[in-house]
């Protein structure tokens, strides 16, 4: 087999495709400069390895001798992966959003040699099929109007571009930020909430925790008992379906039906991340067993499927086995009958919901959708699942994209110091100082510069918002949950890059590619959280909190104009800002932020242990230790231990309590 200009990238996706007869080109100066040379229309195609149907538009077309001669003949094709890619990607889905009222991927787009789009769509399969044009009656037909109507395919990318260019700048109108903000969404929220089986909307059903995240924060600062029972449900449910993997653990992408039963079988590492988070913090309210045993699980999951060597993480599992979705993750009776025995496959097959008519083209799903027991942790299936779990790694195997992604790392941090700082296991900050030291070790440039993807000894791409966002929440998360000032340090000095690389002096916010990366056709500006938090989401968030942490001016004027920003998008939008809107109400509900100094190591941990016992959001604290750094925390410099004992003051509105050394009076007063 013939390889094509693919077969040096590092990007499982593109290598997926570097034996395609199409002439495929990375994203790259050699692609654009053929495609000036031959005045040819550039077919561009964005995916991501683990992605189903980018998987089946290259077995029907990209595969295909036959569509492989049209694009070759009349087309430059570029290959893009998404993951590595961010900024290409988000420019051309809001292309294909704009032109087709929807997106996904495999992403398709046809664009003029200066990068224009003038058609976008998504996949296409080789013949018309269910009212969709077939790939080669769509590449002829915008051939030949390249060929014969240049005049108006310059004025359709204008437009195009004009309007791409305007929705990526969010417009700025008057009004004040306020809990009405909140209790619009989270009103809109509770009409989409799926009574029955949990979750928002229609299926296909996204776990989207960031919505969970909102739902539990809004009941401690409310009181609001009903969306602390939604969040549970859908916690609850997205467990018990067959999202979860009842047998390897670790949950899937999402679910193509109502009750979390069918997922789209691929597993992300952020997903699996915010999962993480989102469980844990679901534990530190109800104290429920359930939700700490299904993040311990995850989290089992992760380091076992996803952790490398060195101590990265992953990016995902493929939903496809031997060409089939699903097929590593289905049994049917008589499989568990020949590895378990007769009666013990009776109460495995009962236990889990494996019928003969099974639930998913005919084999089984495992699932404890009908079983009542599901919060219970039972020895005896336990025992029984390892078997099978042993089984199933011998009876096929699933691909797995091991490029390492600094953005969805860093998520995974924030994932295992949270897990660190509410169970207490120190496995879980060694995992996360692994992850960190890889980064600071394989994604950082000689000039310093953070960079976005790590494969094959090989790290590239100049780091994005979310790389930057995402590690800055990493070492806010670590600093709280060890108080150890070199994490804030840390947080700090990339929060620093972050604004001077990204954010936009003229109108606000932060752009996704950094002012020294290449210039696409616009600049994004994301705001909006889909499958997980956006970048400027986060970049909210970690100023608002290390504002608070610093006593940082600069930054609180920063944290109210990138809150202002989102101003208009959230009234007519409000849902599309979950956790955006988890960030503002730090600002617009009460706060409190205990200064703790401290004696010995010992008084800190009693600290953390009173912390851990007593959920409150809106608290942030900071502990004056030995190692303290007067030029992190000036405004700490004034205070002072009392009766030569661990001390502590309560800072609310502007304004400190006396100090006073009890650490129950500090228990009383955070309750």
């Amino acid at each position: 087999m013939k390889s094509n200009n693919l077969i040096n990238e590092k990007s499982p996706y593109l290598l997926q495709h570097a034996y395609n007869p199409v002439n495929w080109y990375p994203w790259s100066d050699k692609a654009f400069e053929r495609v000036k040379e031959e005045d040819k229309p550039i077919f561009l195609s964005i995916g991501y390895s683990t992605c189903h149907w980018c998987h089946v538009m290259e077995k029907e077309s990209f595969e295909d001798e036959e569509v492989a001669e049209v694009l070759n003949d009349n087309f430059i094709s570029i290959k893009v992966d998404r993951e590595e890619r961010p900024d290409v990607d988000s420019v051309y889905m809001k292309v294909c959003q704009a032109i087709t009222g929807s997106g996904g991927w495999p992403l398709t787009i046809i664009m003029t040699p200066d990068k224009k789009p003038f058609f976008a769509g998504t996949y296409f399969p080789k013949y018309q099929r269910y009212n969709k044009i077939g790939i080669i009656d769509l590449l002829e037909k915008l051939s030949h109007k390249y060929k014969t109507d240049k005049n108006l395919i310059n004025e359709s990318t204008e437009e195009i571009l004009n309007f791409v260019q305007k929705s990526f700048e969010p417009k700025s109108i008057e009004g004040n930020l306020d809990k009405s903000l909140v209790d619009s969404a989270v009103k809109i929220f509770k009409l989409a909430y799926d009574r029955e089986y949990g979750g928002f909307g229609q299926e296909p059903k996204f776990p989207a925790p960031q919505n969970i995240l909102l739902f539990l924060k809004y009941y401690k600062l409310e009181g609001d008992n009903q969306s602390l029972a939604m969040a549970e449900k859908t916690l609850e449910y997205m467990y018990r379906g067959g999202l979860f993997d009842h047998i390897g653990y670790g949950f899937s992408r999402y679910s193509t039906d109502k009750m979390w039963l069918v997922p789209h079988f691929e597993k992300m590492l952020y997903d699996n991340a915010m999962l993480i988070i989102t469980y844990l913090e679901a534990y530190s309210i109800t104290k429920k067993e359930l939700y700490k045993n299904i993040a311990i699980k995850t989290i089992d999951y992760v380091i076992r499927e996803l952790r490398d060597n060195d101590g990265g993480f992953y990016s995902a599992q493929d939903a496809d086995s031997e060409g089939e979705e699903g097929k590593f993750y289905v049994f049917n009776p008589l499989e568990i009958i020949k590895v378990l025995g007769e009666e013990d496959a009776k109460y495995f097959n009962s236990y889990y919901g494996v019928t003969d008519s099974g639930n998913f083209e005919g084999k089984n799903i495992l699932n404890l959708l009908n079983n009542d027991k599901f919060d219970k942790e039972d020895e005896k299936i336990n025992e029984f699942r390892k078997k099978i779990f042993d089984y199933r790694l011998n009876r096929t195997t699933l691909h797995k994209d091991d490029k390492i992604l600094t953005s969805w790392n860093g998520l995974m941090v924030v994932a295992l110091s949270n897990a660190y700082k509410l169970l207490g296991d120190k496995i879980y900050l060694s995992y996360a100082n692994d992850c960190i030291k890889f980064i600071k070790e394989k994604l950082v440039n000689k000039e310093g510069r953070l960079l976005a993807r790590y494969r094959d000894n090989h790290a590239g791409f100049l780091a994005y918002l979310d790389d930057y966002s995402f590690l800055v929440w990493a070492y806010i998360s670590l600093y709280e949950s060890t108080f150890d000032i070199k994490y804030l340090e840390e947080a700090i000095k990339l929060n620093k890059e972050s604004i001077k690389l990204f954010w936009d002096n003229k109108n606000g916010g932060f752009f996704l590619y950094g002012k020294d990366a290449e210039e696409l056709i616009s600049r994004p500006k994301d705001l909006d959280d889909g499958a997980k938090p956006s970048g400027n989401s986060v970049a909210t968030y970690n100023l608002i909190k290390l504002a608070s942490i610093t006593g940082d001016v600069n930054l609180e004027e920063l944290a109210q104009k990138q809150l202002k920003i989102y101003l208009h998008s959230l009234k007519s939008e409000p849902t599309g800002y979950s956790f955006y809107l988890t960030a503002l109400m730090y600002k617009i509900y009460p706060s409190k932020e205990i200064v703790c100094v401290a004696k010995n190591k010992e008084d800190v941990k009693a600290l953390k242990d009173v912390l851990n016992e007593i959920y409150n959001p809106n608290t942030i604290v900071i502990v004056k230790d030995e190692n303290y750094k007067k030029e992190l925390i000036p405004y700490l410099s004034d205070y002072g231990l009392k009766d030569n004992k661990t001390t502590y003051y309560i800072c609310q509105n502007n304004s400190c309590s006396q100090p006073f050394n009890d650490i129950e009076k500090l228990k009383e007063s955070i309750n």
